[in-house]
């Protein structure tokens, strides 16, 4: 059993912890709340997130990040892409011996177009950093706490730490697979988020199953085709963390970007969507994100294109849907031919 530090008391970040700590690790939740830490170790919940789901009694939390920081060697990360460099740079001055990182968060930022990875590399010291993990794949929280079974990988150039990863989160409920795709599982975690927010459009605005499948067939293929020209591997896309959770995160009411973009297609702005859902909706900065890699790296993206014109464009739903429809003719397979 090991002590493990997990920074985030969002959804994500509880549930992982409630895994942890059923596994008999030495858990401990930092919330920047500190009414919040206060309710997971006295009364077991997380009611904002998680409703009236019981904790672990052996899950504490805490709203000291020295505290946090000095608890554990396994660090993870469970914060949204717009945080990250503001809470690296809140614990990085407290380091003072290396850590193993883990990230579980899908997303891109916007502008610098790096990788959460890369982030971390850039704001973290070499000498502080042991590995840097990536765990990804189809999960939502809700489920994970009722002990549904549930699949997700554990990414890394350095396969032993993937490895420990692994041995900490496996259980009869929570398999862990391991991969050494970094780029290939964080643009598959990251990019689906785009396709979800288009999906939830789709069933805003009354259309079906033929369209749906249409929209997570022809997402996956742009997904595929902007990593594996960015040096991912082309089959990391079939597998969790790009098929799996293009599925789960396009077809469940769990999914805050299918909640938000079904919002959309009803016909709600963009603003008053986001106010409505109260959580950070990753899908939105990553549309931004996704059409700019597309743009630098000269790859065609029709889906991330339309919903980045009706996120920030002001384009309709239905004018985003007929222009996709409306495309020039293509062969279907003509973006997998380079990876024969």
């Amino acid at each position: 059993m090991q002590n493990v530090t997990v920074l985030g008391a969002g959804s994500w970040g509880t549930a992982l912890a409630f895994v942890l700590a059923e596994n008999g690790h030495q858990t401990l939740l930092w919330s920047h709340r500190k009414g919040q830490a206060d309710e997971i170790t006295k009364q077991h919940t997380n009611k904002k997130y998680l409703g009236e789901q019981l904790l672990p009694h052996n899950l504490q939390a805490t709203s000291s990040l020295e505290q946090a920081m000095q608890h554990s060697d396994v660090i993870v990360l469970a914060v949204p892409t717009k945080a990250f460099r503001e809470v690296i740079a809140q614990f990085v001055t407290i380091l003072s011996v290396p850590k193993l990182f883990v990230h579980v968060s899908k997303g891109i930022e916007p502008d610098s177009l790096k990788r959460i990875s890369e982030i971390m590399e850039e704001e973290i010291p070499q000498e502080f950093r042991k590995s840097i993990v990536v765990l990804s794949g189809p999960s939502h929280a809700e489920e994970v706490v009722l002990r549904h079974p549930t699949t997700v990988t554990a990414a890394s150039t350095d396969l032993s730490a993937a490895e420990l990863v692994q041995d900490l989160f496996m259980s009869e409920y929570f398999r862990v697979y391991t991969n050494d795709d970094v780029i290939g599982v964080e643009l598959g975690g990251a990019l689906k988020n785009v396709i979800a927010l288009a999906a939830g459009i789709v069933d805003g605005l009354g259309y079906g199953d033929n369209a749906k499948a249409a929209l997570i067939t022809r997402g996956l293929a742009e997904i595929s085709r902007l990593g594996a020209h960015m040096g991912a591997k082309p089959y990391t896309f079939i597998g969790l963390t790009g098929m799996g959770d293009l599925i789960v995160t396009c077809t469940s009411v769990h999914s805050r970007n299918w909640r938000a973009g079904n919002l959309l297609g009803q016909g709600k702005s963009l603003d008053d969507v986001l106010e409505d859902m109260g959580m950070v909706v990753e899908g939105v900065r990553t549309t931004k994100a996704a059409y700019q890699l597309s743009k630098q790296h000269d790859i065609e993206m029709p889906i991330t294109a339309a919903l980045y014109a009706v996120l920030f464009e002001e384009l309709s739903p239905r004018e985003g849907v007929d222009q996709l429809m409306l495309r020039t003719k293509k062969h279907e397979l003509e973006d997998f031919k380079s990876f024969d």
